[in-house]
Formats: C-alpha cells, structure tokens, sequence
C-alpha cells in the first residue's frame, strides 16, 4: 500500500514591507488624520495603553482601499506558484485582524490570517510564539522583511527574506536555510525625488525683490535672499511630504503620480515622518538668522500650505486662490528677508499673474484626467466640465497682470528707478507673449503641471526671460 505524500509545511508571510511595500499602520494614519487633522491628539493617548489598541482604534475608523495598495509583485508572483503547489499559506501580521482580513481577500490566497486584536500586538516574540503554538517547532516556513522577524525565523524551518543584503545577513544567522528577495532601493536619489528639489525653482520668486528694487549687487541683500531661498526650500519640501503622505490614495490612482516613493512604496512612511520633521526644523533653524518679520511669513507660508493639504485643495477655485497666495508669499518673503519695501505694484501684478499659472495647473490636471476618459479629479473639487471655464478664468487673469504692468511702465514710480523707461516696453511685449504662449502649451497638453517649473525648463521661457533682463538693464 502506497504512504500517502506529506503535506507541505505551511507558508506563513509577514504583510508590512514584505507582502504590500508599506506600513498599514501609517497608512490607515494618515487616512485617519486627514479625515479629522485633531485626531493626532487621540492616537497619542490611545498608544498610551499600548500598540495593539492603537492599531484597534484607528483601524475601527478608517476605510483603506487595499485594492491600490504597492503590492510585492515578485513575491506574489512566487507566492502563487507555492500555492499551486498545494502549500497553505498564511497571513502573519502585526496589522490589525480587520485590515489583514480586507487585504488576505483580496489577494486571495491565504487559508487563514493571524493578525494583531485590541489585545496581542503581534510581532516578534509574540508572533513567533503564536505560530509555534499554532504549527510547532520548525514546522512553519516564514517570510519576513525585518530585524523585529528575527524571533520567528529562529523557529521556522525555512527563512524568506524581502530586504536589503544586511537583513538577509541577520537572517541568515537565526536560520540556516534561507530564501532571499534582494530589494535595491537608492535612498538618497530617493529622497531627493519624493522632497521635489526640482520644484525648488518656484523659491527663486523670494530674489524678486532684489531685482525690482536694483539690490543685486548688495552683498549682505543677496545673502538674506539666499538664506531665505534656502529656509523656505526647505519647508516647501516637507509639506510635500506631508502632503504625499495624506494623499496616498489618490496619487495611486494618478497616471504619473503613482511612481512617487511614497505611493509606490519604496520610501517607508516611517521614515517621512522623520525626514519632514528633520526638514522643517532644519528650516526653522535658518529662519533665525533672518529679520522676525521673515519667520512670521515663513509660519503662514507653512500653516497655509498645511491647510491647503488637509482641506483647501478639494474646494474649487478656493484651491487656485490658495495657491497664487503661496506664490506671492514667495516674493513677500524676499521683501522681509532683504529688509526691501514691496511697493503695491508688484504686488498688484503678482497677484493675478499667479493665480493664472494656478489656473493653468488646475487646467492641465483636467485635461489629463479628460483624456483618460475620467469625469472627476480624485481629491479636487473638479470635474471634467470645468475645463472650459478654467481657461477662461485663467487667461483673463493672465492678461489683467499684463496690464497692470502696461500702467505701471506709465506711473511716475517707474521713471524714479529706470532713466530710459521706454526699454521697458520690450518686457511688456514679451510678458504678454509669454502668458499667452504659457495658455497654447497647456491647451496643447504639453505643460508640466506646475507651469513655474515648466518656465525654467523651457528653452523659449528662459529666452523670454534673459531678454527681459536684458530689457531691465538697458532701462536702467
């Protein structure tokens, strides 16, 4: 008579950073925050009484579309073939029971799911206690991503490792026998990607003042602009943080923005957190060394920008408004850094010019979307209709700024500062070529979402605006 063949020891996999490339306790976070921004103060008094009734309240509160989560597809790849194989695979998690069970569904294939209740924080020991209680001794193989799996490695048969080579090395050491996915991941250009450096150019507005007012030669003027320019660089990157952060779901819904580090998973939301407080401290820090009328600017900068992350974004036209206010602030900023009066001509054009430009980055957003054949914009206040009227808006707007200017080349201010005035007319021509050919790119689909950024890569912009300088410099 035939011995029937063994039935291969179960498969237990660890979820976070090992099945999905996130953290779903910082994900349901940071869901839970922006639904309700006071909220932080309740998971301080929750983690009080300990992480597993952290992990309950919060995921009692939010609901996270697994759905789009950054999925392991190479370790999902192999974990199909083991369970075409006849292996039972479990879900192992130190997430809450409810979205492990939500996630464990939808992959679909796990025989059964051993997660954190309001009670057991399951991780190391602890996990490996309950899989040894569940399976016995080396009668489970385990696949696992970080130092804290090192407790359950030591009593599985056989180690997965999903990680870097120093991971993989601590593995090794609990256990023998080990199978590795090498994830590679370049944490600095990383990192410099997800704080959008390049958008950095929008801060070169803080050195408009200088220009205006004829101070580029002032040594002691130029350094407070770039002290100024870097302290709020600085800032700027960690509300993108935050704000990619909060808006994990609709960026992996976005054609582009699903490739960002934190939406794809290959930056740990961990690890932003810390990076965005790092940041804005170190923003903080330079602020110091600037007039306090700076650091007052700096502060409503960074509150409005929060706001605008939490709320204001989603509110149609409030969200454009928003946006030409953090513009202008740019240039106020300069103003209070250098000590340098901002007169209400500059102003007056500022205002209309930068609410065009966020028009015409609300209007590419939409176009994008229409072209998907979508009808709404996830996480704006928009839908595909609005298009037309956002042109509208925003070239009006763009063409109003122009004419300010016109007035301003007439006004008697103007002739205090220049001796041939009449030079000027030249930016005059250019300025209106350039909001005008600023609408044609958008409309053609060929803008960068944020159209300041596209100025400093266009290669006509950058024409227009050398020969503006040109301009200046005859007029003066």
């Amino acid at each position: 008579m035939a011995t029937p063949a063994a039935r291969p020891v179960p498969l237990c996999v660890d979820l976070d950073g090992t099945l999905t490339r996130t953290d779903l306790l910082f994900e349901a976070f940071f869901v839970l925050v922006k639904q309700n921004p006071l909220s932080i103060f309740l998971c301080f008094v929750w983690a009080m009484r300990g992480r597993a009734y952290l992990k309950e309240q919060i995921a009692q509160r939010v609901n996270i579309d697994v759905g789009v989560l950054p999925y392991n597809t190479e370790l999902l790849a192999w974990l199909s073939d083991e369970r075409a194989s006849g292996r039972d695979l479990y879900l192992c998690t130190a997430t809450n029971q409810r979205l492990a069970s939500q996630i464990a569904t939808h992959v679909g294939l796990f025989t059964g799911v051993l997660a954190s209740t309001v009670s057991n924080n399951l991780l190391g020991k602890n996990k490996a206690r309950a899989l040894v209680e569940q399976f016995g001794d080396r009668g489970f193989d385990y696949c696992g991503d970080a130092r804290a799996d090192i407790p359950v490695w030591r009593q599985a048969r056989q180690a997965i490792v999903v990680g870097d080579r120093h991971i993989a090395a601590a593995a090794r050491e609990a256990n023998a026998t080990t199978i590795f996915f090498e994830q590679k991941r370049k944490l600095i250009p990383l990192v410099l990607k997800e704080m959008r450096v390049h958008q950095w150019v929008k801060n070169v507005l803080i050195f408009v003042p200088l220009l205006t007012a004829h101070r580029l030669t002032d040594l002691s003027a130029v350094t407070a602009a770039c002290i100024a320019f870097l302290s709020f660089s600085l800032a700027a990157s960690s509300v993108y943080l935050l704000n990619d952060m909060l808006d994990l779901d609709a960026d992996r819904r976005h054609a582009r923005k699903r490739s960002r580090p934190f939406a794809s998973g290959r930056l740990s939301l961990k690890f932003g957190i810390v990076l965005t407080i790092a940041l804005l401290a170190a923003g903080g820090a330079l602020a110091t060394l600037l007039p306090w009328k700076f650091g007052i600017v700096l502060a409503a900068y960074f509150v409005t920008t929060v706001a605008y992350s939490f709320a204001l974004k989603r509110m149609t036209l409030i969200d454009v408004f928003a946006l030409a206010c953090l513009y202008t602030v740019r240039v106020i900023a300069g103003g209070t850094a250098t000590g340098i009066p901002l007169t209400y001509w500059l102003i007056l054009f500022c205002v209309p010019i930068f609410l065009s430009l966020a028009m015409v980055k609300r209007y590419v957003e939409l176009d994008m979307i229409l072209r998907e054949g979508k009808t709404a914009a996830s996480g704006r206040g928009y839908i595909t209709q609005d298009i037309s009227i956002l042109r509208s808006f925003g070239t009006a707007s763009a063409y109003l700024a122009v004419l300010v200017l016109a007035l301003y080349l007439n006004s008697p201010e103007m002739k205090v500062l220049y001796l041939h005035p009449q030079a000027l007319w030249a930016t005059f021509a250019l300025t209106l070529y350039w909001v005008s050919r600023i609408w044609m790119c958008a409309f053609r689909g060929a803008m960068h979402d944020d159209p300041i950024v596209f100025a400093f890569k266009d290669r006509t912009s950058l024409a227009v605006i050398a020969l503006c300088g040109i301009s200046m410099l005859l007029a003066i």
